[in-house]
């Protein structure tokens, strides 16, 4: 029988519960539970662990549980022996694999009374329980499996590769709705590789506050007397880059001369754009990373203020390819920083410095107690001399079967909850993401040099989809948080690739694992469809569902097409959906029956499943008492209208208006010079040369310099008076066109 659940949905919970329950109703106590991997089995122990004094409190026993073990075959006689609900954990390896204790399972052992294990184990006819099977596929797995007897098999996964009988589902879209994992936000980052002479950009985010107008955190070159650095700055309207960057010349004409907080766009006045997450110019592979481990930071401290005052705990994961990217040894063999150590460190304290504030907060006490080498690790394979090192894989797989990388993982998983840990950021290797099913996890980064991941998306996000939980171990769901759950459970990840090719792998690799469900509402849809209201299953009769239809059509909530509509989708996000009507009981089953038009499947359905990070963020501004006051409850229903107005232009007549006032007013006062002329005076002497009268002044006169050199120094004149005006390039060029040529070669003597 399968069982399909989405990740991060709590599949280990359920078939743990599920043997409680059969144990408790039909009394079967030998249970088997069959992982794929090393990582796997070694969650599944630690899920068992954590989670014994829960199900103890509810059923009043607890599960004896070992891990199967060919040096240690007294677990298997334990195993068999007990009357009480026993579970043995066991990866595939141990009885699929060649090596020699994976023979061991069906060899007759001195040292086990001459015994197969595989007949002891076989001879409790137990409940198997696959986890994951779709990576234990083959023949020869499956051949394997039935060596066990198994009294009935339970396969739990999110992506079932082979069908049985479906016994429950529980997927992507499912799960998202019912708010049982995080919300994702991706940041890609979009490459515009121009030639190496171009000037390097890149738009972190557009910042709106209340005291200011939009501007945009731009990263660019700066000039320095010995070096040429790359920095962020806060910038407006108007502001100059060229000026900024002390004269480079590739920032020549990158004058900014609008930032459009809407669409995320900067635009410069000589037509150059630039969007949110964008990077422009001499981009090295270096310098995605770097932009990657920022704004992994930034997407942390964004969020961390509201969590740490929630008692929860926040976490950044990053997954490297190769150690060495992130630590060395010197030579006295010392673990220090390397590339990516020494990008996150200098990334972390510029952005630190942005949170701290002269408020000593407890939220800055936390900032300032933790020191920036303590607040990243790596978590990654160790050789002999202890040194860390990159993971094993064998061919054909991309997971580390490294018993000891995990075991050091999941040893600290729960301190890594605590905030008395000073761990935040956590550095392992990509093959090791198995291990990690932290559920304080909220971005991810994957830093992979060389092109971007072959894993997919889906697997990439499903590290971090789990609901968190606060200092007590409590989760942090919607009993808990309620229409807040997906505010405060948001996942970020902090992509190599840009945002819309990340998001549309990531939704079709959802699709193709969405349940088949219906994409029309009809009345068949309704009627005699069985569901459980207040721990009853009611069948929707014939008369209900009219009623039902009539509602939808009536408040537009399905079209001529029999699809649901945006009003309907609207009405859900902001709980304001039409009461159903009282006729024939109906309104008493308003859960159940938008429980079943939201399950219906259309183009929409992953819309709000995937937020852009890089949207502008606007500042919560949470109303005070006054606004509720009769005073301002009156003023607030005068002019709480919205107005539009439009403003015509004839561009024509703008044209000779504004070349007649150039024609008539403008006038530029020519270069001049004046000669002063003196001579030595009479009483030439020592005091007077001190005294400065040595010499006479005995005239003075101006002339007009007509024949002088220009400057060399290129100008945007366009772009300059385009920028002033807000007239487009093209209207400044036909008006410079028609004015007189005596008043244009003004702008030559002096263009501001």
């Amino acid at each position: 029988m399968d069982v399909e659940m989405e990740t991060g949905t709590g599949k280990t919970y359920v078939y743990i519960k599920t043997m409680f329950e059969l144990n408790k109703r039909y009394g079967w106590n030998k249970f088997i539970v069959v992982v794929p991997s090393i990582a796997v089995r070694e969650g599944v122990q630690k899920s068992f662990q954590m989670m014994e004094d829960h199900f103890k409190e509810k059923y009043e026993k607890k599960a004896h549980t070992c891990i199967y073990n060919s040096k240690n075959l007294t677990e298997i006689d334990d195993f068999s022996s007990r009357a009480d609900l026993s579970v043995m954990i066991i990866n595939v390896q141990a009885f699929n694999a060649r090596g020699k204790d994976a023979r061991r399972i069906r060899m007759e052992l001195d040292e086990f009374a001459s015994r197969r294990p595989i007949d002891v184990i076989k001879a409790n006819r137990p409940i198997v329980i696959l986890d994951e099977p779709q990576k234990m596929g083959g023949k020869k797995t499956q051949e394997s499996l039935k060596e066990f007897n198994p009294l009935f098999t339970l396969n739990y996964s999110a992506t079932h590769k082979e069908h049985h009988d479906l016994v429950y589902v529980l997927d992507a879209l499912d799960a998202y709705k019912k708010k049982l994992v995080k919300k994702i936000e991706v940041k890609g980052f979009d490459i515009k590789n121009l030639r190496g002479t171009d000037g390097y950009l890149y738009l972190e985010n557009i910042v709106i506050s209340p005291n200011h107008p939009p501007r945009a955190r731009l990263e660019f070159e700066i000039k320095y007397n010995k070096s040429i650095n790359r920095e962020v700055r806060i910038l407006g309207v108007d502001d100059d880059l060229y000026a900024l960057s002390k004269g480079l010349e590739q920032y020549q004409g990158y004058h900014i001369n609008d930032i459009d907080p809407i669409n995320g766009l900067v635009t410069f006045t000589n037509g150059v754009e630039i969007h949110t997450g964008e990077v422009q110019g001499d981009v090295s592979e270096k310098d995605i990373r770097r932009v990657q481990i920022r704004e992994t930071i930034r997407s942390h401290f964004e969020k961390e203020k509201d969590l740490y005052n929630r008692g929860i705990k926040t976490l950044s994961l990053f997954f490297i390819d190769k150690v060495e990217h992130y630590r060395k040894y010197d030579e006295e063999g010392n673990e220090v920083n390397s590339e990516y150590g020494q990008m996150f460190e200098e990334e972390y304290n510029s952005i630190l410095n942005e949170y701290l504030t002269l408020f000593d907060t407890p939220y800055e006490k936390y900032l300032k107690s933790i020191d920036v080498k303590k607040t990243h690790a790596g978590y990654f394979s160790i050789d002999k001399k202890g040194h860390k090192i990159d993971s094993k894989i064998k061919r054909g797989s991309d997971i580390s079967d490294d018993e000891s990388a995990y075991e050091l993982i999941l040893k600290d998983k729960e301190k890594l909850l605590s905030f008395d840990n000073p761990v935040r950021f956590i550095f392992s290797h990509s093959a090791l993401r198995e291990g990690w099913d932290n559920p304080n996890v909220f971005q991810i980064c994957t830093l992979k040099h060389g092109g971007d991941s072959t894993t997919n998306k889906r697997q990439e996000v499903g590290r971090g989809l789990r609901i968190c939980v606060n200092q007590d171990g409590d989760r942090m769901d919607e009993h808990i948080l309620g229409a807040e759950v997906q505010d405060v459970n948001k996942l970020t990840v902090i992509a190599s690739d840009g945002y819309k090719d990340f998001v549309s792998s990531l939704q079709k690799e959802i699709k193709d694992d969405l349940y088949e469900r219906p994409t029309k509402i009809t009345l068949d849809f309704f009627e005699n469809k069985q569901i459980k209201h207040n721990d009853e299953v009611v069948k929707i009769s014939k008369e209900q569902s009219n009623v039902i239809m009539h509602y939808l059509i009536k408040n537009d909530y399905i079209d001529d097409d029999d699809h649901v509509t945006d009003t309907y989708r609207t009405d859900v996000a902001n709980n304001t959906l039409k009461p159903l009507p009282e006729k024939y009981g109906v309104r008493e089953l308003t859960p159940e029956i938008h429980a079943l038009v939201q399950s219906v499947y259309d183009d929409h359905a992953l819309d709000d499943f995937v937020l852009d990070g890089r949207k502008t963020k606007i500042p919560e501004n949470n109303l005070n008492d006054n606004f509720n006051k009769e005073e301002f409850q009156k003023l607030w229903q005068q002019i709480n209208h919205k107005y539009s107005y439009t403003v015509h232009f004839d561009s024509k007549e703008l044209i000779e208006n504004s070349v007649n006032y150039i024609n008539s007013k403008l006038y530029v006062a020519p270069l001049q010079y004046t000669v002063t002329k003196g001579t030595q005076g009479e009483e030439w002497s020592s005091d007077s040369v001190k005294a400065g009268s040595g010499f006479v002044s005995e005239s003075r006169q101006t002339y007009t310099l007509t024949r002088g050199e220009t400057s060399q120094v290129k100008y945007d004149l366009i772009g300059k008076i385009s920028a002033g005006t807000h007239l487009t390039r093209r209207t400044v060029v036909k008006i410079l066109k028609t004015i007189q040529p005596a008043k244009f070669k003004m702008y030559q003597y002096n263009p501001e």
